[in-house]
């Protein structure tokens, strides 16, 4: 056999690799799936990269909500393309949902994209956090912590796209809803995380509903209402049922979740951003979530797909 042949062989089975790795890794190929990227919390000790959620539709990844610390190399291997990702939908500013956000932005770098990429996350009337305009200005910004990527904001864009970030209302009682494109619809409302302007995220994309409900404390039971009838619902596994003080203000117990998920009638729960206080609690936060809700409860591990 001559070299040349031996080449060609070679290039064949390189071409046919590539082509076999296109797509997730972890998910199917047909419908809705919900990827964990962060199943953490930020602690030093769990394992776990932090909060952070990839949507697939057909084998394509579209939306990415939140971007904890450790998310970059979770969506690494998870096979998917960024040029493919239309809206990064923040819930919060804090590291353990937002820390990856500028390595998501400069690893894109190279990538045959040309479509804005949105990026969508709460306002603030705190003055301890800025708002997400503010927030990204701050870091990618003409004066900002990584202003050789201030080009990205701009129509001159090195990378061949231009970011572009949006404030969403997280006070009051309005249901924000202005994003909407062929492929998916995105909603959101205010919800309570102690002082943290944080928010709830709906999506809708391929048929499936999904909320991601991330981290709140259930004041005026806003989420059942905002997640009815959705095919899953996500939220945040951060304290043990017999939590107290602050922890309350902050989180739902795992009760109070089960009563969500019941009075959402959601065909799922799915449960991120577990902390060392729930970790190997499991079974006891499984029979609080019980006691109201009788669907199948998932506690989520970095780079599991779920399929809706």
């Amino acid at each position: 056999m001559n070299k040349l042949l031996l080449l060609a062989i070679a290039l064949t089975l390189s071409l046919g690799t590539q082509t076999a790795s296109a797509g997730s890794d972890f998910c199917g190929e047909e419908g809705v799936w919900i990827e964990i990227l962060g199943a953490g919390s930020g602690e030093f000790t769990d394992g776990q990269a932090s909060s952070s959620y990839l949507v697939w539709q057909d084998d394509v990844a579209r939306l990415l909500v939140d971007v904890g610390a450790g998310s970059k190399f979770s969506f690494e291997k998870s096979g998917a393309d960024i040029s493919e990702i239309e809206v990064i939908a923040l819930s919060q500013l804090q590291p353990d949902h937002s820390a990856d956000l500028v390595p998501f932005i400069s690893g894109s770098e190279g990538e045959d994209r040309e479509l804005p990429l949105m990026i969508l996350g709460p306002d603030s009337n705190n003055p301890a956090y800025p708002t997400t305009t503010e927030f990204v200005d701050r870091l990618i910004g003409p004066n900002g912590a990584y202003s050789y990527l201030a080009h990205t904001l701009t129509s001159a864009s090195k990378f061949g796209y231009k970011v572009r970030a949006t404030n969403v209302p997280a006070t009051g009682n309005r249901r924000w809803s202005r994003y909407k494109s062929d492929i998916l619809s995105l909603a959101a409302i205010p919800v309570a995380h102690g002082d943290v302007p944080t928010i709830a995220w709906r999506v809708e994309i391929g048929g499936k509903t999904i909320v991601f409900a991330g981290d709140f404390n259930n004041d005026k039971n806003k989420v059942a209402t905002f997640a009815k009838d959705v095919d899953a619902l996500v939220a945040s596994h951060a304290i043990p049922e017999v939590s107290r003080g602050q922890l309350r203000e902050e989180f739902a117990l795992p009760s109070e979740l089960g009563k969500v998920a019941a009075q959402a009638n959601a065909r799922m729960l799915i449960l991120g951003h577990r902390t060392t206080r729930t970790r190997g609690r499991e079974s006891i936060s499984r029979q609080a979530m019980e006691a109201s809700y009788d669907g199948p409860i998932l506690f989520a591990n970095d780079n599991e797909c779920w399929g809706l």
